[in-house]
């Protein structure tokens, strides 16, 4: 069974480029465009992974990531972040909120394909 990955971002562009690189190794990709959305659909579904952005309208990555590990269905799920920010105390706040793991963008697709690798894998 292949895994089932939800990606967050208010880019088109990006999510795009994410779903490209993770179904091109096989994947199963849904998107969202805003926190919002990813809080819904990470209620409903239970995936693998989910990826998301930081600073998106509406709701933004770290809030979003708060209220998803207050889902039984996500408990476990890890959650990477996909951010052109790369501030420590940012990603300490990550952290601190159930983030897995940090990815700056601009992105290579093998190195989101190998962070991918690695946490699912665990």
């Amino acid at each position: 069974m292949t895994a089932s990955i939800l990606t967050v971002d208010d880019s088109a562009s990006l999510r795009l480029a994410t779903r490209i690189a993770l179904t091109g190794a096989g994947y199963t990709v849904a998107e969202a465009s805003d926190g919002v959305e990813g809080l819904a659909k990470a209620r409903s579904c239970r995936f693998d992974l989910i990826i998301t952005d930081l600073n998106m309208p509406n709701m933004d990555g770290l809030t979003m990531i708060r209220q998803i590990r207050q889902l039984p269905i996500q408990t476990g799920t890890p959650i990477i972040f996909l951010s052109t920010e790369s501030d420590d105390g940012l990603k300490q706040q990550a952290k601190a909120a159930g983030a897995t793991g940090w990815l700056v963008k601009p992105f290579q697709p093998e190195q989101l394909l190998r962070i991918t690798q690695k946490v699912l894998a665990r």
